[in-house]
């Protein structure tokens, strides 16, 4: 029998199926059926700067109004624990969920600031989260605000997570930094554990009807996954942190084209969205039975075996690859196509 065992995060896990954040790793009923379809380990649905943000503010402005006039006002307020409503129902969160299974539960903090992350991420490590996700969704829309400061902010932010807490921290990336190696070595030095290949931007729509911009949401694709394979091959050997691929991954061929490339676990959660959670076991069972046919027997075997240190022509992940493809590409080619 093949052995999927693999290591993320300094955690032992069965194999490198994760579920990423999403709303299957709600409820403690769904992780325990995800853990019997094969799930190695998963990440709880974000909490969001904003709302700690808020809660925050509202206890602020309540602790203050009025007290100019009437200082016995004071005693009128809300305590402090009314306000921490979110806060406190994503710890619990975390504590149902490790209740509920045996695998690592990873919880995921979304958002790029420094302030109340550190107290919180040690309030998580207190629930008893197996590892903490720093999910970066952030989208720079001030023209004054440079890309180094943005990446300097990111740093400083994982650099004082990892002082304040014991926990294994994974940062989850964007694939819209110029430099994504030069980022990707600062946040190893800075202490990441892992880095995760990418977060997923969701651009909003326009409705003509009313003439307004509205949200809109789409699972990933399995072409999606050739963005994150490129970048996971280039960084892997050069970083010491852990290299995790999520966006894209579909199928067990997925799984073995990401571990190929260099990562030690690949996540998962449109496709399981969009097919149920039992596609998670026929996401194991392709994995195996590849594997059985070309006779591995481990998935360490076979990692990194299609990174770049790895293939006889580097250029491939490279400007030659771009100059290749496209001379590849005939203009009859492009006629029989259309």
């Amino acid at each position: 029998m093949v052995d999927l065992s693999t290591a993320y995060l300094g955690l032992k896990l069965k194999s490198p199926l994760v579920v990423s954040s999403s709303p299957l790793t709600e409820s403690p009923e769904t992780i325990q059926r995800l853990e019997e379809a094969g799930a190695a380990a998963v990440v709880l649905p974000s909490i969001f700067e904003e709302q700690l943000t808020l809660e925050s503010d509202a206890l602020d402005r309540d602790l203050n109004r009025g007290t100019e006039s009437f200082a016995e006002s004071l005693s009128y307020f809300p305590e402090y624990e009314d306000y921490r409503q979110g806060q406190d129902a994503y710890l619990s969160q975390i504590q149902r969920a490790k209740s509920a299974c045996s695998i690592p539960v990873l919880a995921s903090l979304n958002g790029v600031t420094a302030r109340g992350w550190v107290r919180f991420a040690k309030e998580i490590e207190q629930a008893g989260a197996d590892a903490l996700e720093l999910n970066t969704y952030s989208l720079a829309t001030n023209a004054s605000e440079t890309s180094a400061i943005i990446e300097k902010e990111l740093v400083q932010l994982v650099r004082q997570v990892k002082a304040a807490t014991e926990i294994p921290v994974a940062v989850k990336l964007s694939p819209q930094y110029t430099s994504i190696p030069n980022l990707a070595m600062e946040l190893d030095h800075a202490g990441a554990d892992a880095l995760v290949l990418f977060n997923r931007f969701y651009q909003p729509d326009f409705d003509l009807e009313n003439l307004d911009v509205s949200p809109k949401l789409t699972l990933s694709r399995p072409e999606e996954l050739l963005l994150r394979l490129h970048w996971v091959a280039i960084l892997y050997g050069d970083v010491h942190a852990d290299l995790a691929v999520t966006g894209g991954v579909h199928s067990g061929q997925d799984v073995l084209k990401s571990v190929m490339a260099g990562a030690q676990v690949a996540m998962t959660a449109s496709s399981l969205l969009s097919r149920g959670i039992s596609h998670l076991a026929a996401i194991q069972a392709d994995l195996v039975r590849w594997m059985e046919e070309h006779e591995y027997e481990s998935i360490r075997q076979m990692r990194g075996s299609l990174s770049r240190r790895a293939v006889p022509d580097p250029s491939a992940f490279e400007r030659g690859n771009y100059i290749k493809t496209l001379s590849s590409f005939t203009l009859r080619q492009a006629s029989s196509q259309a």
